[in-house]
């Protein structure tokens, strides 16, 4: 039996997680491998196939008095799979993007297993931004392979020495996925005609407080303008239902929650039937743009992380969506911190709905993003080049 240990957190990295379980089990399938998989990451790794010692997808922040609640459930979650571990040591680790936290444990599991293989996949966006230094490559110390998905990620860690192979973007692999629109629309039970809107606002808990307030009134501008406007809002986390629901209606809105467990089947129809997206930055711009959907994308932190991040850490970077990194331009509109605010989201948004030309530009700058991502077979490729790092 192979024992496979896969390490991540937040949605985004339970997403990625589950399509690499996925892929995991039917390369292992292929080489007749008996396989088993441990994780730490959401449901949506459970239902791949993996055995859950933890659940991290709720324990993502961002920011210094946004961190302190997850302290100590990380403190006691990680005491817990360390010794889950010692009495199941893998044969092979793979980390999954969730810095902090990965870097900790792939330094602690070299430490205990020196000889196990560690695999970091979707490693840190390092190469995207600037700290003090220009970045930190600790990762570098315990990793022997890192499998890249951007171009420019390959680029970074292989001038600094590590040893690397681009596998291309696992998204790529369910972009084939799209619905067309009346088929989309006619499963989610919209009108034929008439715009839908999505609002994608938070995968951690504090942007439910600092993202959603000022989305929900934008779709009510929006809706204001067109009342044939449907706005839809996928739920990242079940405990997100309730709260998305009661900014929706705080905010006069007329739209509804897909619920947690029902989102990602839904996704090829939401995107299918979409004219419009506004959310955060993260893995749901990339997804957006590989269906098709023309999107404005915004963050915010609370003032402090922002007054740190600027003026001690002296984080840089050119570009906070990923669509617009790999493009090295800005086409997706991105409003951060002080312009994350209802006009500038409106002074974007409605271009997006009614200018025709605004919309072609987008779709051009898709195109290119698209060639940009490798072929598919991606989470495949990954997955066999992990089971063939495993000593025989």
């Amino acid at each position: 039996m192979v024992r496979v240990l896969i390490s991540t957190g937040e949605v985004s990295g339970d997403l990625q997680g589950s399509l690499l379980v996925e892929a995991l089990h039917r390369q292992a399938a292929a080489r007749q491998i008996p396989l088993e998989v441990l994780a730490l990451g959401g449901p949506r790794m459970q239902a791949a196939g993996a055995e859950l010692l933890a659940d991290t997808a709720p324990l993502g922040s961002i920011g210094l008095l946004e961190h302190l609640p997850q302290v100590l459930p990380t403190l006691k979650l990680q005491a817990q799979v360390n010794r889950e571990l010692l009495q199941r040591p893998p044969d092979a680790v793979v980390l999954i993007d969730y810095m902090g936290a990965n870097v900790r444990l792939g330094k602690r599991l070299r430490r205990q297993l020196p000889e196990v293989p560690i695999t970091y996949y979707i490693a840190p966006q390092e190469w995207a931004w600037s700290m003090n230094d220009g970045g930190t490559t600790s990762l570098l110390k315990f990793t022997d392979r890192i499998l890249a998905i951007f171009p420019d990620e390959a680029s970074f860690y292989e001038s600094h020495g590590a040893a690397v192979t681009w596998v291309g973007h696992p998204l790529v692999d369910l972009a084939a996925d799209r619905l067309s629109r009346s088929e989309a629309r006619q499963q989610l039970g919209l009108a034929p005609d008439g715009r839908l809107l999505l609002l994608f606002p938070a995968s951690r808990p504090q942007e439910l407080n600092y993202l959603m307030p000022v989305l929900a009134q934008v779709a009510a501008q929006l809706q204001a303008r067109d009342p044939d406007l449907s706005v839809i809002v996928p739920a990242g986390l079940s405990r997100f239902e309730q709260p998305l629901a009661e900014a929706l209606e705080a905010a006069g809105v007329r739209g509804r929650v897909i619920p947690a467990d029902q989102a990602d089947a839904l996704k090829p129809a939401l995107f299918g039937a979409a004219d419009l997206a506004l959310g955060k930055s993260g893995t749901v711009n990339l997804e957006l743009a590989l269906q098709g959907v023309p999107q404005v994308v915004g963050y915010r932190v609370s003032r402090l992380t922002a007054w740190v991040a600027q003026h001690l850490l002296r984080f840089k970077v050119e570009h906070i969506s990923p669509v617009n990194l790999l493009l090295k331009e800005r086409l997706v509109p991105e409003l951060l911190q002080d312009s994350f605010t209802v006009d500038e989201f409106l002074a974007q948004a409605v271009p997006l709905l009614e200018d025709k030309s605004c919309r072609a530009r987008v779709f051009d700058g898709y195109q290119r993003l698209r060639q940009t991502l490798g072929s598919p077979g991606v989470t495949d490729r990954a997955a066999a080049a992990i089971l063939e790092a495993i000593p025989q």
